[in-house]
């Protein structure tokens, strides 16, 4: 009977610790859905700066092709390492992933494509959502 409950303190233990890993690494995403105003659940950064997509990349299949004065003004969204990037977040549809640039830096990806922020937006904000091919992601 005492081998039993060691046992089953384990396994208690254990399942708690992971669940806990995987709340620590959803935690520590670097993406969140947001619900904008007007735009309804959008991928966003954690400080809620909305996130976008290139139509220009998406013709492109996925290929990073903002660079220099345009990666200035549309930041992309970098990680260190491809550990800081979960394939699926919870409650966010679709797959993440992510992209080597020009410069050797990881962009994340979502749905294939790389993702960006926009430099002259604050938290909460959503200025450039169809301006020169430029579009929020939404997350419907």
């Amino acid at each position: 009977m005492r081998r039993f409950l060691i046992l089953l303190l384990v396994a208690l233990a254990s399942a708690t610790l992971a669940q806990g890993a995987m709340s620590l690494q959803a935690s520590r995403a670097p993406v969140i859905k947001y619900q904008d105003d007007r735009f309804g659940p959008i991928l966003a950064t954690p400080k809620k700066q909305a996130l976008y997509y290139w139509n220009v990349e998406k013709r492109a299949g996925g290929r990073v092709r903002c660079k220099g004065a345009c990666a200035r003004a549309w930041p992309p969204l970098v990680v260190r390492s491809r550990a800081q990037v979960p394939t699926r977040i919870a409650g966010i549809p679709g797959r993440f992933g992510v992209v080597r640039r020009p410069d050797g830096r990881l962009q994340v990806t979502h749905r294939g494509l790389p993702v960006y922020t926009y430099a002259h937006e604050g938290p909460e904000q959503v200025l450039c959502n169809n301006v020169d091919g430029w579009f929020v992601i939404r997350l419907r």
